[in-house]
């Protein structure tokens, strides 16, 4: 259940692009994470640029949270940012896959309505 937008632009620009195309839509970034260089430190490293950045609505959140405690589990919303075999993909799960596996039904438009705004926030940040 993976959203995928493919891009024609530089990694590191997308993945600004991506960061501002969030809080344009009132999602707060929460954490960016370089995978790539992180397990080059750590000496193990991958042959591709991986990029995850953290997002969340606090109002979605909220929601959600008032619903179901355990629905922390999913969150922040991750969306990566991977550049492999000359291609830039951004890649996320989707929220209505996601919050279908708590089984509460009370979310389901909720999850609808997020998951439009992150495929937004994807195809903005890839234009």
């Amino acid at each position: 259940m993976l959203i995928n937008v493919e891009t024609t632009k530089d990694f590191d620009k997308v993945v600004q692009d991506l960061q501002e195309a969030s809080k344009a839509r009132s999602y707060g970034v929460m954490s960016v994470h370089e995978v790539h260089n992180i397990l080059q430190s750590k000496g193990f490293p991958i042959d591709y640029r991986c990029t995850i950045v953290e997002i969340c609505n606090p109002r979605a959140a909220s929601q959600a949270l008032s619903q179901e405690s355990a629905i922390s589990t999913a969150m922040p919303c991750r969306i990566s940012v991977i550049e492999k075999e000359g291609k830039v993909v951004l890649s996320t799960l989707a929220p209505t896959y996601i919050l279908s596996q708590f089984g509460v039904k009370e979310l389901e438009e909720l999850a609808k309505s997020v998951e439009e705004e992150i495929k937004a926030i994807m195809e903005e940040a890839a234009k």
